[in-house]
C-alpha cells in the first residue's frame, strides 16, 4: 500500500430498504492505521454503511476501495480473509461455548481429524497477551461479564488476522473502567498497525480516542473533520443540525416531593451467580422526584430494577407501590397498579423484534385495545401514529417490524409505550443506552417531564453525568448493598465514584 492509499474509501453509497432510504450518496475515507469515529443521529446510517463494508449486504450503488483495492460487492467472507471484520452492537457468541472454542469457531486447531482444546487455549492465552484483551480462555461465554465478552468478540477477529476493525457502539454496555480499558486496547492495535472505525454516539469517547471524525445525517455524509479542530457541541451540531444542550444541568430548583410512591424493605433477591445479587436493600421514592441509582455494572442494580418490575422473584422483603403489596404480583398486575418499565435490555425485555412498531407500543396492553376478543387494528395503528410524531420515531411507518429500526429508534418506542401509560412509578434502567445526543436530550425531557407532573421516577445508570443531570436525591450501589442516599446538591463523580469502587462506605 502506498502511504497516500487509505485503508477504506467508500463513495457515491446507495442503499435502500423497501422506502427506508439508509444511504444516500454516503461517503468514507479512513486512514491507514488511525481510529475513526463515525457519528450520526440514531437511523442516519452508520450500522449500514459498515455492513456494507464488512461485506454482510450488498450496496446498491456506489464503490468500495479497501487498501487501494476495489472490492465493491464482496462478501464477509472476503472482507475477513482481507482482514476486514466487524464487531456488532448485539454480541454473536456461543454462551454454552468456553472464550477459546467461541475464538478459533470455524477456524480451529485440529491434531488429526480431531480439535485441538489444549493448543486452541493456549493460542488464544496467546493473543489475549499480545493484544492485551485478557480474558480465561477456559471460561465458559455464559459466565462472562459484558466487556470481558466484547473482548471475545474482538479476539475473534484478531484470530482470523483482521487488521481494520469496525467496531459498532463498543462501550454501550461497559462500565467507566472497562471503557478505559477497551481504549488503551484499541490505542494499542492501532500503534501495531491496525485501523479502526468506532461507531458510537458518545462524543466524550470521540474526542477522547479518534483522530478524525465522519459524520452522517440522514444516510448522507454531512462533515469530516479532525478530532483536534473539532468540539463536541461543533459535532453534535453536525449530527443533529441544531444546537444541543450536551453541559450537564448542576443548578435546578429542587422538585417538590410528595407521598412516598415506591418503597423497598429489607428486599434480597437472588442473582445468576450469587446468593445475594440484592443484599438487604430499603429504598424508598417519592412522587416527584428521580431518585437515580450509580453503581458499577454488576452490583445488583439490573436484579433490583427486575424484581422491582416482577420479572425476577423476591426472596425476602417487601415491595409497595402507594399503599399496595406488590412483592408477590405478576407483571400485569403491578402494571395496573401503576408500575411502568423501561427495562435496560430492548431486545430482551423490550420489544418483539418481527412484531410491527404498532404492536410493540401496546404490549402489555393488549386487553385495552380488544373488541369482542379482537383486536382494534385501526385503534392500534393510529395510537402508534401518535407516539411516532411525539417521540420522533425514524421511519414514520407503524406497519415495519421493529427489528428494520436502528437501535435508538427501537429505544424510542420503548419508552414512548412506558411514557404513555397510566403510571405512578416509573422504572428507567438505562433508559438513553445506544441513543444519540438529541434523542439523549429528548428523553431526558420527558422524564423531567414526568417527574414534574407528579409521577416517582428511579432511574438506574450506567452513565454518571445522566445520574447527576436527571436526580433530585443520588443512591450508590456496592456489592448488592445500598452503600450511600445522598441529596444531588452533595453528589458529585468525586464523592460517588468512591462509592462504586468501595472505597468508601
Amino acid at each position: 500500500m502506498s502511504d497516500n492509499t487509505p485503508a477504506i474509501r467508500m463513495t457515491a453509497i446507495q442503499k435502500h430498504f423497501g422506502a427506508v432510504h439508509a444511504n444516500r450518496g454516503a461517503e468514507l475515507v479512513v486512514e491507514d492505521g488511525e481510529i475513526h469515529a463515525l457519528v450520526g443521529e440514531n437511523g442516519a446510517g452508520k450500522s449500514t454503511l459498515m455492513k456494507i463494508l464488512s461485506g454482510m449486504m450488498p450496496a446498491d450503488s456506489g464503490t468500495i476501495e479497501v487498501g487501494g483495492r476495489d472490492v465493491t460487492g464482496w462478501t464477509t467472507a472476503a472482507a475477513i480473509a482481507a482482514g476486514v471484520g466487524m464487531v456488532h452492537q448485539h454480541f454473536m457468541l456461543v454462551p454454552t461455548l468456553t472464550v477459546a472454542e467461541n475464538v478459533v469457531l470455524g477456524r480451529e486447531p485440529m491434531r488429526g481429524l480431531a480439535f485441538d482444546r489444549a493448543a486452541a487455549e493456549r493460542e488464544v492465552g496467546r493473543l489475549c497477551e499480545q493484544s492485551g484483551l485478557i480474558v480465561p480462555a477456559g471460561r465458559l461465554v455464559a459466565d462472562l461479564s459484558v466487556g470481558e465478552a466484547q473482548r471475545v468478540e474482538i479476539l475473534k477477529l484478531l484470530w482470523r488476522g483482521a487488521r481494520v476493525l469496525l467496531l459498532d457502539e463498543p462501550t454501550a454496555v461497559l462500565s467507566p473502567p472497562e471503557v478505559a480499558e477497551l481504549w488503551k486496547v484499541l490505542r494499542r492495535l492501532r500503534d501495531g498497525g491496525a485501523t479502526i472505525v468506532l461507531i458510537t454516539h458518545k462524543l466524550d469517547e470521540v474526542m477522547d480516542v479518534s483522530e478524525n471524525v465522519t459524520v452522517m445525517r440522514a444516510g448522507r455524509t454531512v462533515a469530516t473533520m479532525r478530532t483536534r479542530d473539532a468540539s463536541p457541541a461543533l459535532i453534535a451540531r453536525a449530527m443533529v443540525g441544531r444546537d444541543v444542550e450536551l453541559a450537564v444541568r448542576e443548578a435546578r430548583e429542587p422538585a417538590s416531593r410528595g407521598a412516598t410512591a415506591l418503597e423497598l424493605r429489607n428486599v434480597t433477591v437472588r442473582g445468576a451467580r450469587s446468593e445475594h445479587a440484592v443484599n438487604d436493600v430499603s429504598l424508598s421514592v417519592a412522587a416527584g422526584e428521580i431518585l437515580g441509582i450509580a453503581g458499577v455494572e454488576g452490583n445488583g442494580q439490573t436484579e433490583l430494577l427486575e424484581a422491582i418490575a416482577g420479572i425476577r422473584a423476591v426472596t425476602s422483603g417487601t415491595i409497595t407501590l402507594g399503599d399496595a403489596d406488590i412483592t408477590r404480583a405478576d407483571v400485569l398486575a403491578r402494571g395496573e397498579a401503576g408500575l411502568s418499565h423501561i427495562p435496560e435490555d430492548r431486545h430482551r425485555r423490550g420489544l418483539i423484534l418481527d412484531y410491527s412498531v404498532a404492536d410493540n407500543m401496546i404490549l402489555g396492553q393488549q386487553h385495552k385495545y380488544t373488541r369482542a376478543g379482537v383486536l382494534e387494528r385501526s385503534e392500534i395503528a393510529a395510537h402508534a401514529r401518535q407516539r411516532i410524531t411525539e417521540f420522533d420515531i425514524r421511519p414514520a411507518d407503524p406497519s415495519l417490524p421493529a427489528r428494520a429500526l436502528s437501535g435508538g429508534n427501537q429505544q424510542k418506542i420503548v419508552i414512548a409505550r412506558e411514557l404513555s401509560r397510566a403510571f405512578r412509578v416509573l422504572l428507567a434502567a438505562q433508559p438513553t443506552r445506544g441513543v444519540d445526543v438529541g434523542a439523549i436530550e429528548f428523553i431526558h425531557t420527558e422524564l423531567r417531564k414526568a417527574r414534574d407532573a407528579g409521577k416517582a421516577v428511579l432511574l438506574v445508570s450506567a452513565e454518571l453525568k445522566e445520574v447527576l443531570t436527571l436526580s433530585d436525591r443520588v443512591a450508590v450501589m456496592y456489592g448488592g448493598r445500598i452503600a450511600a442516599v445522598m441529596p444531588r446538591s452533595d453528589a458529585s463523580e468525586d464523592v460517588i465514584g468512591r462509592f462504586m469502587t468501595g472505597a468508601e462506605r
